[in-house]
Formats: structure tokens, C-alpha cells, sequence
């Protein structure tokens, strides 16, 4: 075997057993024991009465069943793989190269579902299985930020159909120009908070202003804000004397009743000064139920960060939505770059970025926050 592919084979060895290690360090945890008893729990619950009789917690129960199942699978599956790979490699001979070749690319396979594997055992949060709720607002920057928020939106948009997320509006704010004030969306899938919960934070843009005639650089901001999405059964004490409930005529796409009737809702938290809004369901009665959920989460999301001041993964980074608080910037001139500056991580393809190519980021910094 030339010295070249003994060098190879034992960067594949290495590579390999480091996996391999990795895994079953990951196997011994705490976290990977309860999540074994949180199967066994769900297990449990399946033979009660009133699963089958609740066909909304049937439909919970068998989602998180199956979230739970491919990772625990992925682990057992991928360790069967790399113990496969090294005894493969141990056999090869100086007359084999071509089996080598192979094994490369079965190793660059093995590193891939690695890397998602490991991304999905860093989400260990109580709400990380959740729907999430996510917000995004213009901040200073004028027209630019208006716009800005129109192409986040898209971002996360994309990022979602990637994945296999689905994406419902909830409320939409235009602005007198071409941009977005605000927008607020579900997003509906396993694992949805626990990938979105990442980009909660102000995002910076960089760019050549098409609002300025003079064709100038100029610096905008936005807050993207996430919730999980809580579960009515997951109850906040919420009293009718707390609130404000107000109807007003939805702006917007929507349909033929948009317009026509005082469908949507906003609701005032009065102790909290909490306010939420739903204007895209049919009637005012289910814009009321879409805005008392996001209300629930928004309370229960507050609570969790009084408790945990120092949980990042509650709090995240939402800061002043202004110069020297944002966790990425995205440079679109002089020069092209998006840089999170919680991981140092980077990408100077910032058109891939803003067409939803957003999983680097997240596992940077899933894995420097674990």
C-alpha cells in the first residue's frame, strides 16, 4: 500500500473512532437515559383511555414517539455503520485501493448523519419538540428595515420548506412603503423550536440602499423574536380581567372577508403589557384562539426567563434592536459575508444564506452552547 493510502486509512481509522466514542459518550448521558424513560413514558400513556379518545394528544403522543424513535435508532444505526467501516479497514490490503475509494465516501456519508445526529442530541430542551412561534420586527434603519424584515421572512421561509416544516402566517403589519413593519408565523413540525430557537436576536443588514438615490451604503436591523408553541392543556393562569381583547378590520391578503369584517384580534396582557395579534383565520373566533395561544406562550416564555435568567436557550440574545447588539450580521457591500457573532461562524455566499441555507449557523451554535 503506497504511503498515501496508509496515511488515508489511518485518518479514516481515526476519524471513525472518534465517531464512534462521541457516540457512545452520548449514550451514557443522563439526557440519552431519559430520553429512553420519556419513550417508555409516551409508551404508556398510548394504552390509556384517553388517548384514543383525544385525537389532538393521539396525534402529539405518536409525533413525539417518532422523533424520539429516529434518534435513538440514528444512534444504534450509525454505530453498527462505523464498527462496520473499521473492520472493513482493518482488512484492507496494499492491493485494494479501489475498496479504500469506497470506504472514503462511506465515511463522508457516516460524518453527515453524524453531524445531524449530533445537532438533534444537542436539543435537550423542555420545549425544543415544539411548534414555534416566530416574530420579526423592523428596527432602525427606516425603509431598509422594512425591508429587511420582508427578506428574513423569506429566509425562514425557505429554511423551513427545507426541512419539511410548515409555515403558517399569523399577523402582518405593513408599512406605507413596500416593507413589513412586522410578521408573525407558526411553524409546524418536530423540532421546530429547537432548530428556530437559534435565531432569536437582532440580525444585521449591509447593503447598497435601493431607497436611496444616491446609491449609498446603509446599515438596518430586525429582531426576530421565538416562541414554542404551547399546548392549551399546558395551562398559564390567564384571568379575563387581565386583558384586553380589541376587533379591527385585517390588512392585507387574506381573502374576500379581509376588509370586510372586524376579524382580527389583538389582545392586551394588562399586568404584563404583553400584546399579541391574529388577523389571518377565517373569523374572529379562531383569531382569538391562534392569539390566546400565542399569549400562552409568550407568558410562559416570560416566566421560564425570570427563572432562568442565564438559559440561553429561553432567553436567547434579544437585545436593543440597534448598533452593537446583533447576533449575525449579513454584508451584502462592499464585500459579501453573514457572520454570527455568538460562534465566529461564516458564510460569504450570502445569497445561499438568504435562500435558506441556515443549518451551519444553527449547529454552530447548538454545538458551542452544549
Amino acid at each position: 500500500m503506497k504511503q498515501e493510502q496508509v496515511i488515508e486509512k489511518y485518518y479514516l481509522i481515526q476519524q471513525l473512532t472518534e465517531m464512534k466514542l462521541a457516540l457512545s459518550q452520548g449514550m451514557n448521558t443522563d439526557y440519552f437515559v431519559q430520553l429512553v424513560g420519556k419513550k417508555r413514558a409516551l409508551f404508556e400513556v398510548t394504552k390509556e383511555d384517553k388517548f384514543f379518545k383525544d385525537k389532538k394528544l393521539s396525534q402529539q403522543i405518536y409525533s413525539q414517539l417518532k422523533v424520539i424513535d429516529s434518534l435513538l435508532c440514528a444512534f444504534s444505526e450509525l454505530t453498527k455503520k462505523i464498527e462496520d467501516c473499521l473492520e472493513l479497514l482493518d482488512c484492507v490490503q496494499e492491493s485494494e485501493s479501489d475498496i479504500l475509494s469506497e470506504l472514503l465516501v462511506e465515511v463522508q456519508n457516516i460524518q453527515k448523519e453524524f453531524d445531524e445526529c449530533q445537532v438533534k442530541f444537542f436539543m435537550r430542551g423542555e420545549y425544543d419538540y415544539n411548534n414555534a412561534i416566530v416574530e420579526i420586527n423592523a428596527g432602525a434603519g427606516g425603509d431598509d428595515a422594512q425591508d429587511w424584515v420582508v427578506m428574513l421572512y423569506r429566509m425562514y421561509k425557505l429554511f423551513c420548506n427545507d426541512f419539511g416544516f410548515s409555515v403558517k402566517e399569523l399577523d402582518l403589519n405593513s408599512s406605507e412603503g413596500k416593507g413589513l413593519k412586522s410578521v408573525s408565523f407558526l411553524v409546524n413540525g418536530n423540532l421546530a423550536y429547537g432548530f428556530l430557537k437559534v435565531e432569536k436576536g437582532v440580525h444585521r443588514l449591509v447593503r447598497i440602499s435601493p431607497f436611496d438615490s444616491n446609491a449609498r451604503r446603509h446599515t438596518s436591523f430586525a429582531s426576530v423574536e421565538v416562541m414554542p408553541e404551547i399546548d392549551s392543556e399546558q395551562t398559564v393562569n390567564i384571568k379575563s380581567e387581565d386583558i384586553k381583547v380589541e376587533t379591527f378590520r385585517s390588512g392585507g391578503a387574506g381573502g374576500q372577508h379581509v376588509n370586510k369584517t372586524d376579524s382580527a384580534v389583538r389582545i392586551t396582557h394588562l399586568k404584563t403589557n404583553i400584546v399579541v395579534s391574529c388577523q389571518n383565520e377565517r373569523s374572529q373566533i379562531q383569531n382569538r384562539e391562534t392569539a390566546m395561544s400565542m399569549l400562552r406562550s409568550k407568558l410562559i416564555e416570560k416566566n421560564e426567563r425570570e427563572k432562568q435568567e442565564k438559559n440561553r436557550e429561553i432567553k436567547g440574545d434579544l437585545k436593543k434592536i440597534e448598533w452593537g447588539s446583533q447576533i449575525r450580521s449579513y454584508v451584502f457591500a462592499p464585500y459579501t459575508l453573514v457572520k454570527d457573532h455568538r460562534t465566529g461562524y461564516e458564510n460569504s455566499d450570502v445569497q445561499s444564506v438568504m435562500n435558506g441555507n441556515l443549518y451551519e449557523f444553527i449547529k454552530e451554535y447548538l454545538k458551542k452552547s452544549n
